[in-house]
């Protein structure tokens, strides 16, 4: 028969021996430009292995407000504190969205960190981006065939770029135009990988916004799509963004 001290010693045990993420259970997932929620899976996987529960945000990429609108739709899904992370263009998004409560850290993966006022095409004359451009219409674009390979993601198969070349996601202009009306970096903590040998958003890009919003760096060599190629290494600074939060 189980007595009352027997009890709470039980339950003393397993609170001890309980998540080692206790504090922050949620991490958000967002995707950059152009691509899906699917090129997370390896960071999905590696993070739920840890006890996280892991949502994935797709954006419809019609608009800033749009794709902001579809974080936050998910952001609110999460029971408790989140670690927000967006890739590339992600990261805009998230430096928009970050100011949800549930929202207690971000982490910004080879991505855009705007702040209030800017808009994400005057930001990137500072260090031009090198990337070609297929134009689908007057508004909206993807990037162009060889550009996936060459210049996005070097360090993976050609095979995956291939694929990641068919099936693009069309995006409109709108997002690079609109000026931001928030950025949550100002109020949270925030941790960046820079993507040392990447071709789409430059590292002295990167490195000066990151030292402007005081983020927290983390180097790996990689081509753009870091997250993919290195995802063990893109998962430890999640990680270590979820055991900051007190």
């Amino acid at each position: 028969m189980t007595t009352t001290k027997s009890m709470f010693a039980l339950l003393a045990g397993i609170m001890v021996s309980g998540p080692a993420y206790a504090d922050v259970r949620n991490v958000v997932l967002v995707h950059g430009a152009t691509m899906d929620g699917s090129g997370w899976k390896q960071v999905y996987d590696i993070l739920k292995a840890k006890g996280l529960s892991v949502s994935v945000v797709q954006l419809p990429h019609t608009s800033l407000a749009a794709d902001v609108a579809a974080t936050r739709l998910i952001l609110r899904q999460q029971n408790g504190p989140t670690v927000l992370v967006g890739h590339s263009y992600g990261g805009a998004v998230i430096t928009e969205a970050g100011t949800e409560d549930t929202v207690k850290a971000m982490v910004y993966v080879a991505a855009l960190q705007p702040d209030i006022g800017e808009n994400l095409t005057e930001l990137a004359k500072r260090f031009p981006m090198k990337i070609d451009m297929k134009m689908l219409d007057a508004r909206s674009f993807v990037p162009a065939a060889g550009s996936y390979h060459n210049s996005i993601a070097a360090d993976l198969p050609k095979d995956i770029t291939d694929f990641m070349s068919a099936s693009a996601k069309p995006m409109t202009l709108e997002p690079y135009q609109a000026r931001f009306q928030h950025a949550a970096w100002h109020e949270k903590p925030t941790f960046g990988v820079v993507s040392t040998e990447d071709k789409v958003i430059p590292p002295e890009l990167m490195r000066w916004m990151y030292a402007r919003a005081g983020t927290e760096t983390t180097d790996i060599k990689s081509s753009h799509m870091v997250y993919i190629s290195h995802a063990v290494e893109t998962a430890d600074v999640i990680l270590k963004a979820v055991a900051a939060v007190d």
